[in-house]
């Protein structure tokens, strides 16, 4: 009698093996989609709070662009989205859209940040 697998037991243990790699990598490639995604709610949060707890207070309007030149308390990475484009790129996850404008001077705006596993996460002015 010899020892040894047979051609179905190493078909078997293959096919196993093989289904796990492909959950491995099914399961790798949403973590990463939903890291990406909160990288893109950090930065919105990022980019409110500068909005509303500087350049407000400091204003009092909200400006009608937003960049780092005018908004420089936050990290200047973050105005980049995780594709490599930056806010106002049309290819840019995120968007920043002024409203009720008067001279540069606004009083409403709307971030927004296309994400790949939820629905737009979206700020709007807390003032007025």
């Amino acid at each position: 009698m010899k020892k040894g697998f047979t051609i179905l037991e190493l078909v078997i243990v293959a096919t196993f093996a093989g289904l796990l790699f492909l959950l491995f990598f099914i399961q790798k490639t949403n973590l990463d989609a939903l890291a990406r995604d909160e990288d893109r709610k950090t930065a919105i949060n990022a980019m409110y709070y500068a909005l509303e707890e500087s350049f407000y207070k400091d204003n009092g309007y909200y400006p009608e662009t937003i960049s780092e030149d005018n908004i420089s308390v936050i990290d200047p990475a973050l105005w980049t989205d995780p594709n490599g484009y930056n806010l106002g790129d049309p290819k840019s996850n995120y968007s920043y859209q002024p409203a009720n404008c008067d001279n540069g001077k606004c009083k409403e705006y709307i971030l927004k940040a296309d994400l790949e596993k939820e629905n737009p996460y979206i700020k709007t002015n807390r003032k007025n």
